[in-house]
């Protein structure tokens, strides 16, 4: 089983993750994609399983310090991409990658599902 969580060290609901992957005895490779970055290709990996919407944190302060017409310029798919690229902190925290299977966001439950199935 392969799985990569992807986020940035200090986000609380990054430790919430690691911390609940490391309390269920769950290896993983831990991504910090404020050090590491986030390539066009792996972007676009993440992009065939979950909807841009989801993938471009909203709620964040980073989305709330853009200037009104880069917010109104993603409008799709591509769009968000080269905003992702360009500005990595925008993504919705954490990404988690199993299997090639991509899963944005923490919540206990989420994950107990994600992996009932080990």
């Amino acid at each position: 089983m392969s799985i990569t969580l992807f986020g940035i060290p200090n986000c609380d609901t990054v430790k919430k993750a690691r911390t609940w992957l490391e309390a269920h005895g769950i290896s993983y490779t831990f991504h910090d994609f404020k050090k590491a970055g986030i390539s066009p290709e792996l972007i676009a990996n993440w992009l065939k399983d979950v909807e841009w919407g989801v993938l471009v944190n909203r709620k964040g302060t980073t989305w709330r310090n853009l200037d009104s017409e880069r917010k109104e310029a993603v409008v799709d798919a591509a769009s968000a991409a080269a905003l992702i690229t360009e500005s990595p902190s925008i993504v919705k925290r954490p990404v988690l990658v199993k299997d090639g299977r991509t899963h944005v966001g923490f919540t206990e439950a989420g994950y107990q599902q994600i992996f009932e199935k080990r």
